[in-house]
């Protein structure tokens, strides 16, 4: 019989985001149907599509009929010997759960890691977890899925950096993610964290560089190019919300600009991640957000580069020396994990593990 140290070390909560359409008659269009029609976008073959959802093809035909008979207009376009594609339904299906996924997927990941904590304790585990708050991002994503792998109990609460080093300096966090732009921003946005920065009991690490520009749609059609042009009154804009990192760079691009946030249509419009910017973008609903190339590339969106930004984790220095910070340090120095990053649109992860101090992070906030 397993110990209880020994079910808890196990121990794993995973979230997985399932919804369903009912039509008007009461017919229920099962979540296994958008599944079929993603895959169908990824291989534009129904029966490859089956092949990758585990199923037979009659079965995943006869799901897509089901639908299409419930909802009285087609979801696929079938031609003998051209495979599938998708109608325009169809491709809206896909595109909302692509929706969904990117705006409530960190919400329920930060949510099964608060449970799995509470499990954890309830069992009796030995050591506590790390505590990561951190702005939402794919590297951060990437690291929490490798060092979970490896067995280490991570805490992780998605929220604006702001929040983020305003947690650690409070003691609610061991880590702290938070971005800042190279150049001319990077003083005064560096500043706006300064308050919760202790330059004798704090560490920086160095996570990722990372790329930020304007996301929009394919093709570019309100012909986009620069921060100067959110202010047209034809264009949508969907901003992150308030404290992230992104939202304080797009502040400070608009003031360059000379363009009043009042100018820009949709600056109130706020998402929480970069990828629920993208999704809001894609699904015809704004013509251009501010984000990263990564969100904008899986959303089949345009980049226009602006900035070069490093994404960081605030620590402190005593913290350092829990072998969990240095398993952690370890895998971000990891060849594995910077060849990774490197395949992440936008992303260079040749620095990635780094320690500096506070003063060798921002030498310009540093005491004259």
């Amino acid at each position: 019989m397993q110990s209880k140290h020994n079910m808890a070390q196990r121990l794993r909560v995973q979230s997985q985001l399932v919804w369903e359409l009912a039509a008007d008659s009461g017919d229920q269009i099962p979540f296994r149907v958008i599944e079929l029609l993603t895959a169908v976008q990824t291989h534009g073959s129904l029966l490859t599509a089956a092949k990758a959802c585990d199923t037979s093809y009659r079965h995943a035909w006869g799901l897509v009929q089901q639908a299409q008979d419930a909802l009285g207009v087609p979801l696929l376009e079938m031609a003998r010997g051209k495979g599938a594609r998708l109608t325009p339904l169809g491709e809206k299906l896909v595109w909302a759960n692509r929706r969904i996924k990117a705006r409530i997927g960190p919400l329920l990941e930060t949510l099964a890691s608060e449970i799995e904590t509470e499990l954890r304790h309830a069992l009796q585990a030995v050591g506590a977890p790390l505590r990561l708050h951190a702005s939402h991002g794919f590297a951060v994503e990437m690291l929490v899925r490798t060092l979970s792998a490896a067995g280490m109990a991570i805490d992780l609460k998605y929220r604006s950096s702001q929040d983020a080093v305003a947690a650690l300096h409070a003691g609610e966090c061991d880590l702290a993610g938070f971005h800042v732009p190279l150049g001319e921003f990077q003083r005064t946005i560096a500043a706006s964290y300064a308050e919760h920065f202790d330059r004798h009991e704090q560490r920086v690490i160095h996570i990722v560089t990372r790329r930020q520009g304007l996301m929009v749609v394919r093709g570019n059609p309100r012909k986009i190019y620069e921060i100067a042009d959110l202010g047209r009154p034809e264009v949508r804009f969907v901003n992150r919300q308030p404290g992230s990192g992104t939202r304080l760079l797009l502040d400070k691009l608009l003031q360059k600009a000379g363009v009043s946030p009042l100018q820009v249509h949709g600056y109130e419009q706020a998402e929480l991640t970069h990828a629920a910017v993208a999704a809001f973008i894609a699904s015809g609903m704004a013509d251009v957000g501010l984000g990263i190339e990564t969100a904008a590339r899986r959303f089949d969106l345009d980049f226009l580069p602006l900035q070069t930004e490093r994404y960081f984790f605030l620590v402190r220095r005593a913290t350092l020396e829990h072998p969990a910070l240095q398993t952690m340090i370890a895998a971000l120095q990891s060849a594995e994990f910077r060849r990774d990053i490197g395949q992440l649109p936008g992303y260079d992860g040749a620095q990635s593990g780094a320690i500096l101090s506070v003063d060798e992070a921002f030498p310009e906030l540093a005491a004259p």
